[in-house]
């Protein structure tokens, strides 16, 4: 497979540095993807500035956990299914609840329902219909919330691409994709 190998922290100065650091003081060292990401810088700053500003957002760190295993699963994602299942713990989901969402699921109805939408948006590559969007009111979505899970499916694919693009090493302890359910 392709590879990229991490961009050496020890090698680094400048903005690069700087984005380094601030990978390094909230997760306790350069992790692979971050490495990985950081031979560019400004795709680097925008990553984090992505995942910082989602975490601000609406729909709280649990949903966004559950959906980001979910579009993992989808994409085959070996490296973002296993940090976002220890994430989703972190963030207080169950590991029933980060398995079901793996697999599509929820036995709530209100996160079904937003992870179901993010599938739809990464199977049509978002061409959802009307009823798509009634179906996310219904369960008590506002358009705010919508929009977040649009961006929180984009950010996804964007991890989940650079991770399965250039064979990243996992960090975490491995959460194999599997096929969801239908």
């Amino acid at each position: 497979m392709p590879r990229i190998t991490p961009y050496p922290h020890s090698e680094a100065s400048g903005d690069r540095k700087e984005l380094m650091d601030a990978v390094k003081q909230q997760f306790g060292g350069v992790i692979n993807m971050f490495g990985t990401v950081a031979h560019s810088p400004a795709a680097l700053e925008s990553m984090l500035g992505s995942f910082g500003a989602l975490g601000k957002g609406r729909l709280g760190p649990a949903l966004g956990e559950q959906i980001a295993v979910a579009v993992a699963n989808a994409n085959g994602c070996e490296y973002c299914l296993s940090a976002h299942t220890v994430l989703g713990k972190k963030a207080g989901v169950s590991a029933e609840a980060m398995e079901e969402a793996r697999q599509g699921r929820s036995a709530d109805p209100r996160s079904q329902a937003a992870i179901a939408f993010a599938l739809k948006v990464v199977e049509t590559r978002a061409h959802i219909e009307t009823h798509d969007l009634e179906e996310l009111r219904a369960a008590g979505f506002d358009d705010e919330e919508m929009v977040e899970i649009v961006a929180h499916v984009a950010l996804n694919l964007f991890t989940n691409y650079v991770n399965v693009a250039f064979d990243v090493d996992v960090d975490f302890p491995s959460v194999k994709p599997r096929q969801a359910a239908a």
